[in-house]
């Protein structure tokens, strides 16, 4: 049925797997509507009670957004990705009424950490490693991670990773708060699904009413998304951007002017 992703639904959990372990499950436009439709799935289906989201293979999660997609887009094309996703994606997570965990099994950067910060929490495996690197090419997260970061680990910390470009890993990330657990690679899958067996064992309105409340109290503003959104897309007319992608697909260090 999917050509990026795989599914599998069991005991209720329905496991949403991004596929492209060549690519380190990097996100591009058939992913986003990919995942746009098992996210359909989880909404209408009533033998889904719960998701787990997590990639293929022992090395990433999703490692960011395919860079290639990025070359011809200017700003207003920039800005309307980044909207794409946001409404079929990511804002579709964060609202779901069924929990929808992130099963973080490598690395998660860039649009990767975006998605995992989009799920409802986030388990880890010992493997991984966050950051968002987008000022790297010129760029900023578009996909909410200006938001979700903030909320999830504080102004400092997120000022400070998303002007550096740091990586993190899962130990920093649990004591930061960005991730609930850290479990082994083998452990991961296994003991996020226990974690959903047992809410799966609680009232589903209440669960559903739960999520709605703690996003209404804790959740990324409309405005500071939409903000986002434009700011994304302005980074797309810039000559840094040209610079960052160009230097990032030819493996070179880019030289920014601030232009």
């Amino acid at each position: 049925m999917y050509q990026t992703i795989k599914t599998d639904l069991s005991e209720g959990i329905y496991t949403i797997t991004i596929n492209r372990p060549d690519k380190l499950n990097a996100l591009n436009k058939d992913v986003i509507a990919e995942l746009g439709q098992a996210l359909e799935e989880v909404y209408n289906n009533p033998e889904i009670r719960s998701a787990i989201l997590t990639g293929e293979g022992a090395k990433s999660f999703v490692a960011g957004a395919d860079i290639t997609e990025f070359t011809d887009l200017d700003a207003q094309g920039g800005a309307a990705l980044a909207q794409v996703g946001q409404d079929k994606v990511f804002s579709k997570i964060e609202n779901a009424p069924k929990p929808i965990i992130a099963a973080v099994n490598g690395f998660s950067l860039g649009g990767g950490c975006e998605l995992a910060m989009a799920c409802h929490f986030r388990t880890a495996s010992e493997n991984a490693k966050f950051g968002q690197p987008e000022v790297n090419l010129g760029l900023i997260p578009g996909y909410g991670g200006t938001q979700r970061l903030v909320q999830l680990i504080g102004k400092g910390k997120a000022m400070e990773l998303l002007m550096t470009a740091d990586m993190i890993k899962a130990d920093e990330a649990k004591t930061l708060g960005l991730v609930n657990h850290v479990f082994t690679a083998e452990e991961l899958l296994p003991k996020t699904r226990e974690i959903l067996l047992k809410i799966q064992g609680k009232a589903p309105l209440a669960v559903g009413k739960i999520i709605a409340l703690v996003n209404e109290a804790a959740t990324a503003s409309k405005t500071g998304l939409s903000n986002e959104v434009k700011a994304f897309g302005d980074s797309f007319g810039t000559e840094d951007k040209k610079e960052g992608t160009a230097a990032f697909l030819e493996k070179r260090a880019a030289v920014f002017t601030g232009k």
